[in-house]
């Protein structure tokens, strides 16, 4: 009898309340470490699979460059062999825009700057020597085209761009030796002249300054 009695006591009861609030503790936390690790679980093969198509991304895109650096720009026109020789008079080029021989001393600055007027072309022929493209235009260039080039040359170091307004064609991409005629800033090759040619294999100096030189 005092057996059943020490075990129906307050004691006894509020032992038996506390092992019961134990256990459902013991139960919480189990249930609480399931969720966290499969939260973890969860997490991480999310960052694997991130990972993977962002590495994935990536090697899509190198690809696409180096296509574009190894493949023929279709439509443009290459010239060899060009002098480089500084002068401090003007020079008669062959071609319009001119796309290298001899040049004036100082470059025209072509860290992403896009001039609204008329550039010595002597300057100009000098950046393209540092490996600069030059994206010009004239009077009969579509002002949406004419703003999306901008904003393109605006991002690109390597790159300038102005009118030019006795070109025989509305838009127009220069790099030394090479040219292009694009019939609006939407046409692929634009971003293909960018890649090829920003800095590119045909550039007689790369890494000279795109800066600290002539600003209109």
């Amino acid at each position: 009898m005092a057996s059943a009695k020490n075990q129906n006591s307050p004691a006894a009861a509020r032992r038996a309340k506390l092992e019961e609030a134990r256990r459902k503790e013991r139960a919480r936390e189990r249930r609480s470490r399931i969720i966290t690790i499969t939260a973890a679980v969860a997490v991480l093969a999310g960052l694997v699979a991130g990972g993977g198509y962002l590495m994935s991304a990536a090697d899509e895109k190198d690809k696409a460059e180096d296509q574009a650096r190894t493949s023929p720009v279709t439509g443009e026109k290459s010239w060899d062999d060009l002098t480089q020789d500084h002068v401090e008079t003007p020079v008669d080029y062959p071609m319009n825009p001119p796309v290298g021989g001899n040049h004036n001393p100082v470059w025209m600055n072509c860290d992403a700057d896009v001039y609204t007027e008329a550039i010595p072309n002597e300057n100009a022929v000098h950046s393209l020597e540092h490996g600069a493209v030059w994206v010009t235009y004239n009077d009969e260039a579509p002002e949406a085209d004419v703003k999306a080039l901008a904003e393109r040359v605006g991002k690109t170091p390597y790159s300038l761009m102005s009118p030019v307004a006795d070109q025989k064609d509305p838009l127009m991409l220069s790099a030394w030796g090479k040219q292009l005629t694009v019939k609006s800033a939407t046409d692929a090759r634009v971003a293909q002249f960018f890649t090829k040619y920003v800095q590119g294999a045909q550039t007689p100096e790369p890494g000279a300054a795109c800066s600290g030189g002539v600003a209109k």
